[in-house]
This record gives C-alpha cells, sequence and structure tokens, in this order.
C-alpha cells in the first residue's frame, strides 16, 4: 500500500451505486495550509486585542467615574450631632442620618468576630477583592443568568456604603472593586473595619454600630454582649427583611446562623454556641427621634443650634458636633417629679371649678378636658451664671412643642410688683415708708373709671408701710407707689433686669398688666439672689467638632443692675413674703426652711397663676393656667394655690437629695438696721412702747427720732408726784 506524499488529498467523485469508486488525487502546496492557520491565529489575537482594547478603554471610562483619592483620603460621612447635659449625660441627637462615632478600640471583640466570620473570613488576607470569592460568585451568577451572589468583601461593601447604593448593575460593581482596591490602598484593615461598622446602616433609623446598640438595646456599644452582636450583624443581611422589630423570628433565625458561622470560624465553642442560639431576642427599644430628657429644654437647644449654624459653618445634623449644655439631669428630673406628684389635685380642683360648669353642658367630656387641661411653665436657673438647670415647658411635649418658658408671654399680676419696689427702693424711699390702704380711682385712656381692688376685695383705710404691703401683696399702695414714681421709670427697671417684652406705661403695670416670658421673668428674680447683679441665660456652654476641637464657647453677658445696698433690702423684703406673707406655704405645708425669697402673682379672674422665687443657690418660677386666656382657673385659684406648690416641692426635693454647698446671701455694709417706732416709723426713743427692727440703705436712714414718745409726758407725771 502506498503511502500518501507530503501536501496531497484524496477527493471522491459522484458516482452511480454498484460502480467501482474511482478516486483521483488533487496537489496543495504546503505553503497554502500554513497561511490559513497563522490566518486563524491573527484573527483570534485580533479579537482578544480588540476585546482587551475595549476592557481597558471600558475600565478607564468607569475609573473617571470614581471617587477622587483626595476625597478617600477624607472620608467624612454624616454623623449625628450629640447633646449632653452638664452633668456628663447623652440628653439626645440631631441629625439627618442617626450615626455618632465609636472608637474602634471600643467596639467589642465579639462585634468583629461575628462580622467576620459570617461577612468575610478572608478579610486580612485580600486586597479589596477576593478572587475566590469571585469566581464562585460569577459562577454562580452565570448559571442562573442573573445576580445570586454578590462576593462583596467588607471593603467593597464599605465602598458601596459610602458611594454606590445598591443598584444591581455590572458597572455599579466594577466601580465598587475598583473603590475597594483604592480603599484598601489608604487606610489600614483596622481602619476600614472601623469605618464599616460607624458607617454601616442596620435599619430602623439606626446607621452604625453605636446608633444600633442604642435603637435596639438602649445600651452602650462597649456594653453588647455575643447575642446582642448576632443580631446586630445578621441584620446587615437585609435591614428590614430581617429587622427584629418587624420580623422577630427571622431575625432570630438570622441570628442563629451568625452564631453558627462564628462556631465554624473558631470563634465559638460548640458549648457556647449551643447555649447562645437558645437564647430569646431581648430587646430594649429606645426611638432616636424621642425627646425622653427635657424634652422641651433640647428643642429650646436645637433653636439655638440652628441660630448659630451659618456663624459657625456647620451643619448641626451632619457635622457630628458635640453640643454640652447647662441642664442637670438630677435637677430636671426633681422637677419633673415635683410635677408629678402635685398637678392632679390642682388639675381637679380647675375641673370642678364652677367657671366650668356652663362648658360642661354645650361640650363633649373630650373637648371639655381639652378645654380645661391645666398647663404649666416650670424653669429654674442659677443666679450667678445663668444656667439653665432644668426645664418644663407643658404637660406633654408630644401633644404640644410649644414651649410656655421661652415662646409664651403672659400678665404676671403680682409678680411683677417686685420691680416696683426696686425702683422705690433705689430711688430713697425705705421699707418703713406708709401708704394708705384705700380705694383709688383712676381715668383709662378711654375715659373709663379703673378702681383696683385687693385680691381679698377690701381696704382696711390704715397706713401700711411699703415692706407690709410687699408682704401681702396689696394692689392699693402698689397703684399709689407707681404713681409717685412713675411707669416710665419701673419700666427701665424692669429692662435693666432683663424683661424685654412690651410693657405699657400705665399705673396698672403695677399690678402685672403687661405680658412678660417666664424665662425673662425668673432671669430677673435672680439678680435680688446675685447681689444685684443680671446674667442673661445660657443654656449652651460650648460646641465642639467631631475631631473635639472648640468651635464655639458661651460668653456670660453680665452687668451690675443694681446696687448692692437695693439688692439686700429687696432681698429682705422678699424672704419676708415666703417667711410670714402669700408665700407662707413654703415654710407651713413644705417646710422647706432654706433662705429664700419669692412672690406670688394671680391676674385678674385667676386666668393665670405664679410663683416665682430664690435661693442663694437657685432661682425658678412656675406659670400655671390654660393655653386659651379666654377661661380662667375657677375661684380662690391663686398663685399661692396653683403654682406654689410646685415651687416649694421641687426646692425641698433638690435641697434634701443633692449633696452641694448652702450658700447664705451676702451682707452688705452700706445697710443699717436700726429700731423703729411701730407708731410714728421714726427712730424710737427709749419711750416708745412699742418698736421694731428696719433696715435701711445708710444714704436714706431716717434721722428724725419719734415725736409722739418724747419722754415729756412720763416727766410731767413725775413732777406732779413730787408736789
Amino acid at each position: 500500500m502506498k503511502r500518501k506524499k507530503r501536501g496531497t488529498v484524496t477527493s471522491t467523485r459522484l458516482y452511480n451505486p454498484g460502480q467501482k469508486q474511482p478516486t483521483q488525487t488533487r496537489i496543495i502546496p504546503p505553503s497554502t495550509s500554513k497561511n490559513g492557520k497563522r490566518k486563524r491565529i491573527y484573527i483570534s489575537l485580533g479579537i482578544v486585542a480588540v476585546i482587551f482594547i475595549a476592557g481597558i478603554i471600558y475600565l478607564w471610562q468607569l475609573s473617571t467615574d470614581l471617587i477622587p483619592l483626595t476625597k478617600l483620603e477624607k472620608i467624612n460621612p454624616a454623623v449625628a450631632t450629640q447633646v449632653y447635659s452638664a452633668d456628663g449625660e447623652v440628653i439626645h441627637s440631631f441629625f439627618t442620618y442617626n450615626r455618632t462615632y465609636t472608637p474602634f478600640d471600643k467596639i467589642p471583640q465579639s462585634v468583629i468576630d461575628a462580622l467576620l466570620s459570617t461577612e468575610d473570613r478572608a478579610f486580612y488576607k485580600h486586597w479589596g477583592i477576593n478572587l475566590n470569592g469571585v469566581a464562585r460568585a460569577l459562577w454562580v451568577d452565570i448559571s442562573h443568568l442573573s445576580f445570586e451572589q454578590g462576593a462583596s468583601t467588607i471593603t467593597m461593601q464599605l465602598a458601596r456604603n459610602l458611594y454606590y447604593g445598591l443598584e444591581q448593575t455590572l458597572n455599579r460593581k466594577i466601580k465598587e472593586a475598583l473603590t475597594a482596591i483604592q480603599i484598601e490602598r489608604t487606610y489600614a484593615k483596622n481602619e476600614i473595619l472601623d469605618m464599616y461598622l460607624n458607617i454601616t446602616f442596620f435599619g430602623n433609623h439606626a446607621y452604625g454600630i453605636k446608633a444600633a446598640a442604642r435603637r435596639y438595646f438602649d445600651k452602650n456599644v462597649e456594653d453588647l454582649n455575643v447575642e446582642e452582636a448576632a443580631l446586630l450583624i445578621g441584620i446587615l443581611k437585609g435591614q428590614s427583611y430581617y429587622s427584629p422589630l418587624r420580623h422577630p423570628q427571622r431575625a432570630l433565625k438570622r441570628r442563629n446562623i451568625v452564631l453558627r458561622s462564628m462556631l465554624d470560624n473558631g470563634k465559638l465553642t460548640s458549648a457556647q454556641y449551643d447555649s447562645l442560639k437558645q437564647l430569646p431576642l431581648e430587646l430594649n427599644l429606645h426611638d432616636p427621634y424621642e425627646m425622653s430628657i427635657a424634652p422641651y429644654f433640647t428643642e429650646y437647644v436645637r433653636q439655638q443650634m440652628n441660630k448659630l449654624q451659618d456663624s459657625l459653618k456647620v451643619d448641626v445634623y451632619e457635622d457630628g458636633l458635640r453640643v454640652y449644655t447647662t441642664l442637670d439631669t438630677r435637677i430636671q428630673k426633681f422637677m419633673e417629679e415635683a410635677v408629678a406628684r402635685e398637678i392632679d389635685p390642682i388639675q381637679a380642683r380647675v375641673r370642678a371649678q364652677s367657671a366650668f360648669n356652663n362648658l360642661r353642658k354645650t361640650l363633649s367630656d373630650s373637648a371639655f378636658d381639652a378645654l380645661t387641661t391645666m398647663q404649666i411653665a416650670f424653669v429654674a436657673l442659677d443666679p450667678h451664671d445663668g444656667h439653665i438647670l432644668a426645664m418644663i415647658g407643658g404637660r406633654d411635649f408630644k401633644k404640644s412643642k410649644y414651649n410656655r418658658v421661652t415662646q409664651m408671654a403672659r400678665q404676671p399680676g403680682s409678680a411683677f410688683k417686685p420691680f416696683l419696689y426696686t425702683a422705690a427702693i433705689d430711688n430713697g424711699y425705705t421699707p418703713a415708708d406708709e401708704y394708705r390702704d384705700q380705694p383709688t380711682v383712676e381715668i383709662n385712656p378711654d375715659s373709663t373709671r379703673w378702681t383696683p381692688r385687693n385680691y381679698s376685695g377690701t381696704w382696711s383705710g390704715k397706713k401700711v408701710t411699703l415692706r407690709e404691703a410687699l408682704r401681702r401683696s396689696l394692689n392699693s399702695v402698689a397703684v399709689q407707689l407707681i404713681a409717685d414714681i412713675t411707669p416710665k421709670v419701673v419700666i427701665q427697671y424692669a429692662r435693666d433686669m432683663g424683661i424685654t417684652t412690651p410693657l405699657r406705661p400705665f399705673s396698672s403695670l403695677a399690678l402685672g398688666s403687661s405680658e412678660v416670658n417666664p424665662l425673662e421673668l425668673v432671669s430677673a428674680y435672680s439678680t435680688f439672689a446675685n447681689n444685684g447683679v443680671h446674667v442673661h441665660p445660657v443654656s449652651i456652654l460650648k460646641i465642639e467638632d467631631r475631631n473635639g476641637n472648640v468651635i464655639y464657647r458661651s460668653r456670660t453677658e453680665s452687668r451690675e443692675v443694681l446696687s448692692p445696698e437695693t439688692t439686700y433690702i429687696m432681698n429682705n423684703m422678699l424672704q419676708n413674703v415666703i417667711n410670714g406673707g402669700t408665700g407662707i406655704r413654703v415654710r407651713t405645708r413644705f417646710h422647706f426652711m432654706v433662705q429664700a425669697g419669692g412672690k406670688t402673682g394671680t391676674t385678674n379672674d385667676n386666668t393665670n397663676a405664679w410663683f416665682v422665687g430664690f435661693t442663694p443657690d437657685i432661682a425658678a418660677g412656675v406659670w400655671v393656667g390654660l393655653d386659651d386666656f379666654q377661661y380662667s382657673l375657677g375661684p380662690r385659684m391663686s398663685g399661692a394655690v396653683a403654682a406654689l406648690p410646685f415651687w416649694a416641692d421641687f426646692m425641698k426635693t433638690v435641697y434634701d437629695s443633692l449633696d452641694f454647698e448652702h450658700h447664705k446671701f451676702p451682707e452688705c455694709s452700706g445697710v443699717v438696721r436700726l429700731t423703729i417706732c411701730s407708731e410714728s416709723k421714726k427712730l424710737a426713743t427709749p419711750y416708745c412702747p412699742h418698736t421694731y427692727q428696719e433696715i435701711f440703705n445708710v444714704k436714706y436712714r431716717p434721722t428724725e427720732t419719734c415725736p409722739i414718745h418724747t419722754g415729756l409726758l412720763q416727766q410731767n407725771r413725775k413732777r406732779r408726784k413730787r408736789f
């Protein structure tokens, strides 16, 4: 059998069946065969080159849309601003995204173990992309013709959370991978974990591990245990699907899967796993939007921050600021407890008053209750630095955000009288000066007659000293006194002491006919406790940026507005109100025996009830009334009845409960104490049968002796006996 020669092929022709098949030999040049192979190789190489170049162009185009390296080197995600009390408690957070930063060394190891065991066991080995994971995921995705597995490393997830969102596209995945490589080149592994755990969304308004710990367990992240850490990491697979709030059973199963992953990764023993997987979910939910501590004060701080952010060039809700405030959570708690103890019986009296009987007939029970719900404004200050220590702006912040301490203005009634008496004492009047307790008549600008009445509705007709008139809160004396001093002078003193609301220059101003703001009124009373120096109220002490740099520090706005002599005398007269005047229940019912001064206030028809008072350490004031000022609290609901109990209960609790130095009011060398004749109100002689002690400014002390009890009568009697 002949061998076929190299370079030849055998071909066949068509033939009829049954015939012998002929053969035909055709010569094929060797060069033609080699050229064909080369051609196929070149074509293949060309295709590969085109694909490669296209890929390069594609990646280059994607790279132009990547996050700039300069931005990667300074990752500043939106972080919540945290508000702190003066005693170190976190009051609330202001945020767009509820995220607060936790340093890596504060995150429990159980959180790290749960995360790496579940999401990325090769984290410390790869360079941003896990090629084995990519290949495995790619095979699954191709076989299912969809994105079944992502093969995302923690670094890729960080890139996604920071910049790219959850869109399921090839472009996004490649950008995510390229950015992950850049992140790995820029940051250390622990820094990447730090960012991931502080940025990642854990569902239900919680961004970052710290917010998640607070949201689900109401605890600090450092205090998370193993099963809690596993639950939080389990949520990451699907924040809605595995939400422990909406789907607790799914969340429980997912938590146990995480625990199993920790077991498989050598982070738990079998005994630990068997024990932990049996535990139920034990949530202790915290609503990040709820202002649970001093809500009216916290909202006031937020409003103050909004005013500051433009000048500070910050975003209150995203810049991770730390705001240090003046609030003392202990004093706030005592204030809230005092309100809770006292408000129900007073509310019951308000609703029982005859003033509402006709309303009850015309309104439904719910409408009647809403209309007659007693509201309260209560604030306490440190008189020496103006720090707001506690604040309650209403009965229920959830029902009404209206802050009656800072936003409301109401008539103060007799609580305004200290400004009148201050103006008098500072202009040469003395506590021993007298006016007659009798009715007066004034013609109003509209030609109507005004006859002010005492609260009791009666007049004694006798002369009364200024001290006694203030102690008993006699309107008849106040109206005569302001006529002598003039409303203009009284207004100036009120302004100097911190009142900024409009004050109408009429005689009725003496009785508190012009509206004032509760915070300003209490701040003005603080002047008496601070030796004549008024300090503007302060709520924010300082603000730090996320790096701890102080970007704002409050300035103390203070100035001396009263002389020490005037302050001492007014302080003494206002102590008299509590020791034996309209504020006596502070002593008799509540047994609060600390040095204190104050004043009640009641307006026409008992529409507003006030008590404002101070000690050497704290100034506080209470307003009680209805939001609709057309309706009153009812008969006999005066400041002494409706407002004083809150003040006295609160003050006694503070002084009984807190360990702090109790100060005394300062003495004043410019004030003298003299013996006065009770009848003539002049310096007593040895012959005056009834005398008392009174204090005077040295400049205005009396120099005349009693003209009634001169001793002449006694001398005449002795002469008659002699003869």
